[in-house]
């Protein structure tokens, strides 16, 4: 491919990818920014026009979004998981029994390989599954429809609970501000994390080091003051659409068709999934008191 037809196909890449991001949030469907980019990657690549990326930007979009996790949880967190621990372990793997066993199904009646089915069925941020599930041999393209599929079925139950329960909210969406003000020491800071964290995934080759490595350490120093996390939107947009784009590459029309015939049986067990959770919800609120919508 030449330096012409590549930059064409990155032009093509960019100025599709930028509507399909902007109307699924519009549309405030979950992971917009990155099941947008992913959904044209695919098309694209289906049709022989994707622009290729290079491997060194999937890695670097990692370690952002590994920073935004460590933004997103911090240290504190754990004293009240200690607080309430019954509850935290019961839930949480009783969570992740009955996902092991769905995608233990979906092997076993070979809807989907083994690795990727449990992949795919695992609870989680749906970016750190997806991207994880490749260090251990799981086709990522299959990993993520699972990941996103849920994730947007996922949302629409919680809306319809929340209905329900006639949650109302008079307070709007707070909208995104994508040229703030960018303190340039904490950005600074979090690039270099970045960039340190890279160096020491590659030497010492952590599976989904790339993640794992700036979330463990940024929410360490960032809660212990010697830090502060600063992610401009427009770095977090285009990191995640990285991600979609690196996934979507990826995609065949074999792989589309195989898709297509799993996903009935992907649904099925993504629903089943949710009603189960739904009913160790209701075992919470018997044994320990929590309000149901919690």
């Amino acid at each position: 491919m030449d330096g012409r037809t590549t930059m064409m196909r990155w032009l093509l890449l960019l100025f599709s990818s930028m509507p399909a991001a902007a109307a699924l949030t519009l549309m405030h469907i979950p992971a917009a920014l990155l099941i947008g980019p992913m959904a044209v990657a695919i098309l694209l690549a289906v049709q022989g026009r994707m622009a290729p990326v290079p491997g060194e930007m999937m890695f670097l979009a990692q370690g952002v979004i590994g920073c935004l996790m460590a933004n997103s949880i911090p240290l504190s967190l754990l004293g009240e998981i200690a607080r309430s621990w019954p509850v935290f372990l019961v839930g949480v793997f009783s969570v992740i029994a009955a996902s092991v066993l769905f995608g233990w199904l979906l092997a076993r009646f070979q809807v989907l390989p083994g690795s990727t089915a449990i992949w795919g069925s695992v609870p989680g941020a749906a970016s750190a599954m997806t991207i994880m599930s490749e260090s251990y041999g799981a086709d990522v393209r299959l990993v993520a429809l699972m990941q996103y599929t849920r994730v947007l079925m996922v949302a629409l139950a919680a809306a319809l609970v929340a209905k329900l329960f006639l949650v109302q909210s008079n307070t709007p969406p707070v909208p995104i501000v994508w040229m703030p003000a960018i303190a340039l020491m904490p950005l600074l800071q979090t690039l270099l994390l970045i960039v340190v964290c890279a160096a020491i995934t590659r030497m010492i080759r952590i599976p989904a080091g790339m993640m794992l490595l700036p979330l463990v350490i940024g929410a360490a120093l960032q809660d212990f003051g010697f830090m502060t996390i600063e992610l401009p939107p427009l770095l977090l947009a285009l990191s995640y659409a990285v991600v979609g784009w690196s996934i979507g590459q990826r995609y065949t029309r074999d792989i589309l068709f195989h898709a297509a015939r799993a996903l009935p049986r992907i649904l099925l067990s993504i629903v089943a999934l949710i009603a189960l959770c739904g009913v160790f919800a209701w075992l919470l609120t018997l044994a320990t008191g929590v309000d149901p919508l919690t």
